[in-house]
Order: structure tokens, then C-alpha cells, then sequence
């Protein structure tokens, strides 16, 4: 058996003769086949690395064109446009807020009350102005503040509690006991009788409205003149200097005067630094200049406050604009003058200096209050 090129199993057969083109002629023709094919391998070669150099062209080209976020996202059809529509038109603005106006350029008297009840004062008072009834409440504070006429200072002559006086329509009794027999109005011209002036309008607050205007402030900063720790409910301790007082640590400090050896001398001297303290935290950063924030003080207060019937939010707003230029470092406080203590009906009382009351009376009267009522 011979394979196609007439070889067999071991070789060419030696008795055929070879078969094939002659040596001149296979020479030549290979010669020229193989220098076709090299052409034809390199202009192969050639055309395959120009489609690879234009593929990457292409691809840096369409690469560089897209943004960076883009550049590995599938791009992904554009939905049809839709007609835009007009936007609607921005609101108008709120009208500025109505002025507040200026009290008349004239001096007045405000008498604050600070009632001990642990309930409603504001109830208290009005059940005994509606039926006669006395209620269960007196006044643990009681100040006459004077506010001149231009407005950049106050006055503040204190009431010790139990100083014995004449109370209109009831008789002799110590005078915080005014607010609980005929409430606001009977403790206001209890005042006005014992010093010869016109009170023009009365302020109240109780426990829970005093605890509830402190921490509406956020707290008040408190300079302790004497150390002491409170008798009354938590035991609160005050360090000498600034004491950085809530609702109910400042009430401590109010009500405190069992811790000191002068009793309620030292009581009311401190209720003129929370009074003042309170006034500050009010006036700092010229918080009465905005009309809006005065008006919303006096919304705020008005869950507190129990005021006389001619003393509406309105007038309260314009008190406390009329306050704006404030110097609340130049307050003025006195305690009203005594003539000593003693006991009447069992009452430990402080008797009334009628002469020191009647120039107290008359400076406030004459404008002069700021002789006797010192910073």
C-alpha cells in the first residue's frame, strides 16, 4: 500500500522513479509562491493592527465625551419631553407686624405680687372678687415698682410681709394677709392708702407660674450675696457668686428665710436680685426691641400672670416695650422702713415707721424715689 506521494510504509519505493517537477522549474515556483504569501501575511498584519488602533480610538473618543459619573452607566433612553408648566407664583410676603406704641412719656407705679399658693392664685382671687370669700393665700412678695418717664431705670421699694397695717375694709392685720381677704383688689389699696400713691396697674404670680416663667427663660443667672441651703422642698444648696438658677431652685431662693439671722430682711433682699436677675434675662440682647418677640412674651406670660381688669395683653405689650433701653444694672431697691417687731393676737408682726413711709411715699410721688432706692 502507497500513500499519496507514492511512499509506502518504510520509504519510496526505489524501482518507481520519483515523480514531481523538474529541479529547475520546482526552484522558481516555490520561490514565487512563497513570496506571494509572505505579502500577503504582512498586509494581513497590517490590516488587523489598523482595525485594533481604530477600535481604540473609538472607545478613548465616546469615553473622554461622557461625563465621569456616566462613564460605567449604561446609557439609558430619553424619555419624551413633556410641556413644562408655569411654576406658581412665590407667596407674598407677611405684612410687618403691627407697632407697638409708646407709652405716654409720664412716671408710674406697679405693684408686683408674688401670691403663696400652691394651687391658682388667678382663681383664688377671682372666686374672692366674684363671692367675698377669703382663700387660703397670701403674699410672700410684695414691691412697688416705680418706672420713670423715660424708661431706662426702675425703683423697687419691698413690703416685708408682716409689717401690721390697716387694711381697707377689714381692719388691723398683717398686709399679706390682703390677698386673702379681697385678693388683687383689696392688697392693691391696701398699698396705695399706706403710701399716699396711685398704683396704676398690679402684676400676680404664684408658685407654679413664678417655677413656669423662669424656665420659659431658660433659667436666670442669680449672684448669691450669702450663701445658704434652702429649708424648702429640695434642699437646693446656693454657692457664693452666680448661681445659674431653673424654676424651682429660683422659687427656693425666693421663699428662703429660716437660713438667715435677719429672717425676711434677707428674703426680700433677695427677691430684688431675683427681680432684677429676671429683668436682665428679659433685656439682654435687646429682645424687647423686636416687636414680635414682645409679642409673644407677653402671650407666653400670659399663663402666668394674673394682672388688674385694666390691664389687658395689649397693655402688658406696651409696658414691656416701653422697657426696650432698660439698664437693668442700674435698678434701684429699697425695703421699706420698720419700727421694730413684736406680737399682736400671737402674731410674730413688724410695726410700720409711718414718717420713713410717708418720705418714701413722697419721693415716689415727687419722682425723687432714686434718693432713697440705690443700685
Amino acid at each position: 500500500m502507497s500513500t499519496p506521494d507514492g511512499s509506502g510504509p518504510s520509504g519510496p519505493n526505489p524501482s518507481e522513479p520519483a515523480s514531481g517537477p523538474a529541479p529547475g522549474h520546482h526552484n522558481g515556483s516555490w520561490v514565487a509562491h512563497g513570496r506571494r504569501r509572505w505579502i500577503a501575511a504582512l498586509l494581513a498584519l497590517v490590516l488587523v493592527a489598523a482595525a485594533v488602533v481604530a477600535v481604540i480610538s473609538l472607545n478613548r473618543s465616546g469615553t473622554e465625551a461622557q461625563p465621569a459619573a456616566t462613564q460605567s452607566e449604561t446609557p439609558s433612553p430619553t424619555p419624551s419631553e413633556t410641556p413644562s408648566e408655569t411654576p406658581p407664583p412665590a407667596p407674598a410676603p407677611p405684612p410687618p407686624p403691627e407697632p407697638i406704641p409708646d407709652l405716654p412719656a409720664v412716671p408710674m407705679n406697679v405693684l408686683v405680687i408674688g401670691s403663696d399658693s400652691r394651687a391658682n392664685a388667678r382663681d383664688a382671687a377671682a372666686h374672692t372678687a366674684a363671692t367675698g370669700e377669703a382663700m387660703d393665700h397670701r403674699s410672700d412678695t410684695l414691691m412697688v415698682v416705680h418706672v420713670p418717664a423715660d424708661r431706662r431705670t426702675l425703683y423697687v421699694v419691698s413690703i416685708n410681709r408682716d409689717m401690721w397695717v390697716d387694711i381697707p375694709g377689714f381692719g388691723g392685720a398683717k398686709i399679706n394677709a390682703g390677698l386673702q381677704y379681697g385678693g388683687i383688689d383689696m392688697t392693691t389699696q391696701t398699698v396705695q392708702s399706706l403710701f399716699g400713691i396711685t398704683i396704676d396697674h398690679t402684676l400676680m404670680l404664684d408658685f407654679n407660674g413664678f417655677r413656669g416663667l423662669v424656665d420659659g427663660l431658660g433659667g436666670i443667672d442669680v449672684n448669691v450675696p450669702i450663701p445658704f441651703q434652702s429649708t424648702h422642698d429640695t434642699g437646693h444648696v446656693f454657692g457664693p457668686g452666680v448661681n445659674h438658677l431653673d424654676g424651682q431652685s429660683a422659687l427656693e431662693f425666693a421663699r428662703e428665710r429660716y437660713a438667715f439671722s435677719d429672717g425676711d430682711f434677707q428674703r426680700v433682699r433677695n427677691q430684688q436680685v431675683l427681680l432684677k436677675a429676671i429683668l436682665a434675662r428679659l433685656t439682654g440682647g435687646g429682645g424687647l426691641n423686636d416687636v414680635n418677640t414682645v409679642r409673644g412674651l407677653v402671650n407666653f406670660a400670659s399663663c402666668c400672670l394674673t394682672v388688674d381688669r385694666g390691664f389687658d395683653p395689649v397693655q402688658a405689650a406696651i409696658l414691656a416695650y416701653s422697657l426696650r433701653n432698660l439698664d437693668a444694672n442700674a435698678i434701684g431697691t429699697m425695703t421699706l422702713p420698720t419700727a421694730g417687731s413684736g406680737f399682736i393676737a400671737g402674731q410674730s408682726v413688724l410695726f410700720p415707721d409711718y414718717g420713713a413711709i410717708n418720705a418714701v411715699g413722697a419721693a415716689l410721688r415727687e419722682g425723687r424715689i432714686g434718693e432713697l432706692a440705690v443700685p
